[in-house]
């Protein structure tokens, strides 16, 4: 059997290099794009010989086309494409700029549907497919401080949903993970830093504690394999019940 090709998005650091450590244990090749090569290199040096990496900073979306030819060139196909990589931005809602909004939409957004639709046509010639997007807390339900993540993730959720309905009768199966509050080096120090903020998300957390990355690596690569052959459109929260909590 041929070995399976991903490409996992912000795949060098947080969420992403538990995505990608997961997807490297299962055997299959991953690509982790992002802007930072000394990061990325440490990762590959980390996860091994199936980990390689390509440095583009996706707010560069005009170069995104490019950077998918090469990925094929050179591996010869794409299996899994995993949206991971974004960025986020705490300010008062009247406070924020059109151009903070926008970069905003940029990266999470538009850089998302433009890395999916050169993939898509790659999965395409292939018959098959799996693309695994990130979505958030922030688009299940109201968070201060955060509106352009907020629209930003929101859509990443729609865009799910229309993705799977065009692509699934091609062979191609488009999902979301939607994490909760999970416990990194970035949350933990948000979040013993601010107790009453800690305290409101265990309170409506109903399992009462933090996920790890590790959850998330999880839910992506089952939602990535042939062990969710059936499931398309959906959008999964692994959040330990925050989303539906009181």
């Amino acid at each position: 059997m041929k070995t399976k090709v991903a490409i996992v998005t912000g795949g060098g650091a947080g969420l992403g290099l538990a995505i990608s450590r997961k997807l490297v244990e299962e055997k299959i090749r991953t690509i982790i794009i992002g802007r930072n090569e000394n990061t990325l290199q440490e990762t590959c040096r980390e996860l091994g010989e199936l980990c390689s990496y390509k440095v583009l900073d996706l707010q560069h979306i005009s170069a995104i086309p490019a950077l998918v030819e090469d990925i094929v060139k050179e591996f010869g196909h794409i299996d899994i494409l995993v949206n991971n990589a974004g960025i986020n931005q705490k300010k008062p809602f009247l406070e924020v700029t059109d151009a903070d909004f926008y970069t905003i939409i940029q990266t999470n957004v538009l850089a998302v549907f433009a890395i999916s639709r050169e993939v898509s046509r790659v999965m395409i010639a292939e018959g098959s497919g799996s693309i695994v997007n990130i979505s958030s807390m922030a688009a299940q339900y109201g968070i201060p401080l955060v509106i352009a993540y907020t629209a930003a993730k929101s859509a990443i959720e729609g865009m799910t949903k229309a993705m799977a309905v065009e692509l699934s009768p091609l062979g191609i199966r488009v999902n979301c993970v939607a994490p909760g509050f999970i416990k990194t080096d970035m949350s933990a120090k948000a979040l013993d830093n601010d107790p009453a903020r800690k305290n409101k998300v265990l309170s409506r957390t109903p399992m009462g504690h933090l996920g790890l990355p590790e959850d998330i690596a999880s839910a992506v690569y089952y939602l990535s394999s042939d062990g969710s052959k059936y499931i398309t459109g959906v959008i999964m929260p692994v959040d330990g019940g925050n989303s539906i909590g009181f």
